[in-house]
């Protein structure tokens, strides 16, 4: 194998886990429509692939209008022990969780359903924009 062959594999190996080490550990739960008015945007719909981030993440606002991709990591033992579709979503921040802990976020109940069954209630997650 070249040089450059092998140059070029080790860089996309490194972008690899520059992408994996910059993902968030934390836990979501879910929350139920209407999904307007929102903290970011009052009435102004963003849809249902959205969520409410915890106080850090939402930074003041500054975070209104960003998109992250949540993935299910497993269950907390609170509710179904194997809650994990394999599925990933794609969701836009648009409104503040008060009662968020740290690393945890809110997803709309569709984008909660797409990664999870619902009837866990609270899964483990990875996020990251």
């Amino acid at each position: 194998m070249g040089s450059m062959t092998r140059a070029f594999i080790l860089i996309g190996i490194g972008a690899c886990l520059v992408a994996v080490a910059n993902a968030t550990d934390g836990q979501a739960t879910f929350y139920t429509p209407p999904y307007t008015p929102s903290a970011c945007f009052g009435d102004q719909d963003y849809g249902d692939m959205v969520l409410a981030a915890n106080s850090e993440l939402y930074n003041g606002g500054a975070a209104c209008g960003t998109t992250y991709t949540v993935t299910c990591t497993g269950g907390t033992n609170d509710g179904v022990s194997q809650p994990c579709t394999g599925s990933s979503v794609d969701v836009t921040i648009v409104d503040l969780c008060p009662g968020c802990g740290p690393n945890q976020i809110d997803l709309s109940q569709e984008a909660f359903a797409v990664i999870a069954d619902p009837d866990a209630g609270r899964i483990n997650v990875e996020y990251n924009q």
